[in-house]
């Protein structure tokens, strides 16, 4: 049985990129979202296994879809994928419970290396 993700990024480009890089391994993806409002909504209508979650996005932050989701499922398996300097926030994500921070551009290994790191816990 494959892995359910659901993509979460305002920028179809990076959505598409995280897309092929796990469909190419085996994983599913489940859902896509293009704001932190959308990515609850898929989140809990598709209960995903993980998250890949931006932090900049429209009409609700990564940050804030990220406090959501795991209101709704506190065992919820999060991986933020966002753009290098924004440090201050990555240190709440972390303490919030994401499973690791992956800054863009990414390497297709650290997407992959962060995803059975989190799923394996």
């Amino acid at each position: 049985m494959a892995f359910r993700v659901l993509l979460a990024d305002d920028l179809y480009f990076m959505r598409m990129v995280q897309k092929e890089v796990l469909e190419a391994k085996g994983f599913e993806i489940v859902g896509e979202a293009s704001t932190g409002t959308e990515a609850v909504a898929r989140y809990e209508e598709l209960n995903p296994d993980i998250v890949i979650l931006d932090i900049t996005m429209p009409e609700m932050n990564g940050l804030e879809a990220m406090k959501k989701i795991f209101e709704f499922d506190r065992n919820a398996k999060i991986i933020i994928c966002s753009a290098i300097g924004q440090q201050n926030l990555i240190v709440d994500a972390i303490n919030a419970g994401i499973k690791d921070f992956i800054v863009k551009p990414f390497k297709p290994e650290r997407l992959l290396s962060a995803i059975n790191k989190a799923l394996t816990e």
